[in-house]
């Protein structure tokens, strides 16, 4: 009975992530094709707001804000709507719906935000069990609504799932006021000491991290990693309604299969609970990326023709990616932990490091739609010429088997020489 005994700020802290996670789910899985398909935004208007967004994510205020994430839960989840509910009838490449798409994007950036902030580090298995919650939200929405079939019902659920994200993220801050009235580094992006700190002070630690070649080494993992997921939560949807005959896989089937993308991450971090602490997070991490470039490579071999295959590669890809992803934040608390004792500081910048990490690894999430888009874009996506459509598919199927592999190849290049490997037990904490 893990949830009967955890800690009173475990549980606040759980609460967030289930907020978080059941609207981040939803809003990077629907968006693209919510706006490429139902809007039928320009493909200028969509690079601009991936522009946009990026530039947004550079100058976007990275202080604390743990006193207004009280008044931020109702926003955020405004932000979450904002998408799903035109704000009129889009004609093809009506420039309000890019507008649309930027207020949205920013939004919901700058909302989420307030809540990655409330993350610990330590709260690995409690994170996952409340993220496997959570990550329902997608299966859900797909099963409703026939997969964005009956937007209603789509619009009903997203309500819903902001309504009880609301509830959760008020639940969770309650009990962390009443726990945690007091905040430790690792809860602010920039704790009130960094916030004092003068401006070339600033520079000059960004710098000094910087230098570490472990960090270094990370942020060229990890801004791979964001790339890679990113690339599937966007468009796994159009490369299987595409790719995969509708007789072949049903409505339903695909629902799940969409769902199964969410919630398996969450069960296998926890199924291997006792592999972290006997290899540690280094090799794990190494290991998913040798099952990604194997996965592709077989699925390369196999030729797009095999769909049930092609369905469990999608399916298998985004679990591992994610999965991994999931294990980032160890690494992370491990470098904080060597740079203290390095350089002797009288406290861990736990938050400058998380911000360099955010500030290098956030364009991954616009790069990676707008280069896929662009792509696909090349091959008549989108168009009404179906004398192109094979043309169309056979990209779509080098796509999804070249670029895991690619980065995959990358990945294991980086993370080969990633030299702090020492720590095994990360479940101990809760």
């Amino acid at each position: 009975m893990i949830v009967l005994s955890i800690k009173p700020i475990a549980w606040a802290y759980s609460m967030i992530t289930l907020g978080t996670e059941m609207l981040n789910y939803v809003f990077s899985f629907y968006y693209v094709k919510f706006f490429l398909h139902l809007y039928k935004i320009s493909e200028v208007a969509f690079y601009q707001a991936q522009m946009i967004l990026m530039i947004w994510n550079a100058l976007n205020d990275l202080t604390g804000r743990h006193s207004s994430i009280l008044y931020g839960a109702p926003l955020y989840s405004i932000a979450f709507l904002l998408p799903w509910f035109p704000w009129k009838y889009y004609q093809e490449g009506d420039w309000l719906s890019g507008l649309h798409l930027v207020v949205s994007l920013c939004a919901f950036d700058s909302t989420l935000t307030f809540f990655q902030q409330a993350h610990r580090l330590q709260l690995i298995k409690i994170s996952q069990m409340i993220s496997l919650v959570g990550s329902t939200s997608v299966l859900f929405c797909g099963l409703i609504s026939d997969n964005m079939e009956i937007l209603l019902s789509f619009q009903a659920v997203a309500v819903v799932i902001a309504i009880l994200a609301v509830a959760s993220l008020y639940t969770g801050m309650y009990h962390m006021n009443h726990f945690e009235p007091t905040r430790s580094p690792e809860e602010n992006l920039f704790s009130e000491s960094e916030q004092d700190l003068p401006w070339t002070s600033v520079v000059s630690l960004m710098r000094q991290i910087l230098t570490q070649k472990n960090f270094c080494l990370f942020l060229i993992m990890n801004f791979f990693q964001v790339f890679h997921l990113t690339f599937f939560n966007n468009f796994m949807m159009i490369f299987a309604d595409n790719l995969i005959p509708k007789d072949v896989l049903p409505s339903s089937t695909r629902s799940i299969m969409y769902g199964a993308g969410f919630i398996c991450p969450q069960c296998l971090v926890l199924i291997t609970q006792s592999w972290l602490r006997k290899f540690g997070y280094y090799k794990i991490i190494l290991i998913s990326f040798y099952l990604e470039g194997t996965a592709s490579i077989v699925m390369l071999f196999l030729g797009q023709q095999y769909y049930y295959f092609l369905a469990l590669y999608l399916t298998i890809i985004l679990v591992i990616v994610q999965a991994s992803f999931c294990l980032f934040n160890l690494p992370l608390a491990d470098m904080v932990d060597a740079d203290l004792l390095k350089f002797n500081w009288q406290s861990p910048l736990s938050s400058m490091v998380l911000g360099i990490n955010a500030l290098f690894t956030r364009p991954a999430q616009s790069l990676a739609p707008m280069m896929i888009l662009c792509k696909l874009k090349e091959y008549g996506y989108g168009n009404s010429d179906k004398s192109t459509i094979l043309d169309l598919h056979d990209a779509m199927f080098n796509l999804i088997c070249l670029v895991p592999l690619g980065i995959a190849v990358i990945q294991i290049l980086v993370w080969s020489p990633f030299s702090i490997r020492s720590k095994t037990d990360y479940t101990g904490a809760l």
